[in-house]
C-alpha cells in the first residue's frame, strides 16, 4: 500500500489549527501528519506539541511563504504520497480512500484534488480551486464549479474523475519522487500561483493532474491570505511570471495581450475608486520588468504540449459572451 503524510503549512494559524486540526488526526488514520511552522510568533507550535503529540513538527527559521515553507519543510518527508493542506480545510472521514485507490492504480497522476467545497456553505463549490482548475490562453485561471466570483452548487455535474489542468494548493496531492523531479515550487512566486506553475511543469513531463470527485475537503478560505492590496499585486505579477516562464510559443505576443487586459483591469479599479488595488496592478508590473530576465532564463525551449488550454479567452466567454460554465 502507498505510504501517505499529510503536511499542513502554518504561520500563526492557532485559531484555524484549534478549530481544523482535530478533525485531520481524527480521520486521517491512514497517514502520518506533520505541522510545517513557518516560524510562527502566536503559540501554534506550543498548541500542536500539548494537544496533538502525534504531528510531527517542522519548525523553521523564517516565514518563507507557502512555495519556500514547503520546499524545506518537505526535504524531511519520505512518504510516497503527500497531502499538502491548509490549516482552514475540514476533512471528514474516509477522505483519503478514493484518492489512494486512484494513485495506487494510475502511475501517470503526479497530482490531484479532491472536490474543495466552501466550508460556510457546504453543498457550493468554493473559490480555492472547486472542482479542478484549468488556464486559458493569455493565463486566467478557473475552475469547473467556479469562473471569476461566481461559484456552481454541487449538483453531481461534476461527478466523475477529470483530468485537469491545475490542482488546488489548498488541498494538494503529489507524489514525493515527483515534488523532487521537479525540485519542489518556484519560490519567487513567493505565495499565488506557485501551484499552477509546478502543474504546469509536470504536465510539460507528460505526466497527469487529476481532479476526484468520490474525496470531498471543506475550505474556509481566506484564513491566511485575505482578500487585500497585496493579494491583488501577487495574483497580477505571479501570473504574468508564469506565462514568461512556461508558455511554449508566441510568448511574447501573448505576455503583451494579457497586459492590454491588465490596464482595463486597471481602468476598471480606477473608475470604482479603488486606487489601492489600481496601484496595486501597476506595481505587479513593474516587478514583472525588474524580474524580467530572471523568469525569461528559466524558459524551457524544449515544451512539447502547445494545447496547455481548453478555452481561448475567458474576460471574452464570461464577461461579453455570459458564459458561466466551462464544462
Amino acid at each position: 500500500m502507498i505510504s501517505i503524510a499529510i503536511a499542513i503549512l502554518n504561520w500563526n494559524g492557532e485559531k484555524l489549527l484549534r478549530r481544523f486540526l482535530k478533525e485531520v488526526v481524527d480521520n486521517s488514520e491512514e497517514a502520518s501528519i506533520y505541522l510545517i511552522d513557518n516560524a510562527s510568533t502566536d503559540g501554534s507550535v506550543q498548541y500542536v506539541e500539548y494537544n496533538h503529540p502525534g504531528v510531527k513538527i517542522n519548525k523553521l527559521d523564517n516565514n518563507y511563504g507557502y512555495a519556500g515553507g514547503y520546499n524545506r519543510g518537505l526535504n524531511s518527508i519520505n512518504e510516497d504520497l503527500i497531502c499538502l493542506l491548509n490549516n482552514d480545510v475540514l476533512v471528514k472521514s474516509g477522505w483519503l480512500a478514493p484518492i489512494i485507490d486512484h494513485f495506487e492504480n494510475h502511475p501517470q497522476t503526479a497530482v490531484a484534488q479532491p472536490h474543495i467545497m466552501d466550508f460556510n456553505q457546504p453543498n457550493q463549490f468554493e473559490y480555492a480551486g472547486a472542482a479542478g482548475g484549468f488556464i486559458d490562453r493569455l493565463g486566467y485561471p478557473y475552475c469547473r464549479g467556479r469562473i471569476f466570483e461566481d461559484l456552481e452548487v454541487d449538483e453531481g455535474q461534476y461527478d466523475k474523475d477529470e483530468k485537469i489542468f491545475w490542482a488546488s494548493g489548498a488541498c494538494f496531492f503529489v507524489r514525493k519522487k515527483v515534488f523532487d523531479l521537479l525540485e519542489g515550487f518556484d519560490e519567487d512566486f513567493f505565495a499565488h500561483m506557485e501551484e499552477v506553475d509546478f502543474c504546469w511543469r509536470a504536465f510539460n513531463q507528460n505526466l497527469s493532474v487529476y481532479s476526484l470527485y468520490r474525496s470531498k475537503v471543506y475550505h474556509l478560505g481566506g484564513g491566511t491570505l485575505k482578500p487585500s492590496p497585496r493579494k491583488t499585486y501577487l495574483n497580477f505579477r505571479n501570473s504574468l511570471f508564469l506565462l514568461i516562464k512556461n508558455l511554449p510559443e508566441k510568448r511574447f505576443i501573448r505576455i503583451f495581450e494579457r497586459m492590454v487586459w491588465d490596464g482595463f483591469a486597471f481602468l476598471f479599479f480606477i473608475l470604482k475608486f479603488n486606487f489601492i488595488n489600481a496601484f496595486s496592478v501597476l506595481k505587479s508590473h513593474y516587478s514583472f520588468y525588474l524580474n524580467f530576465q530572471k523568469f525569461n532564463r528559466k524558459h524551457e525551449e524544449n515544451h512539447e504540449f502547445i494545447h496547455y488550454f481548453k478555452e481561448s479567452f475567458l474576460p471574452l466567454s464570461y464577461f461579453f459572451l455570459k458564459k458561466k460554465k466551462f464544462l
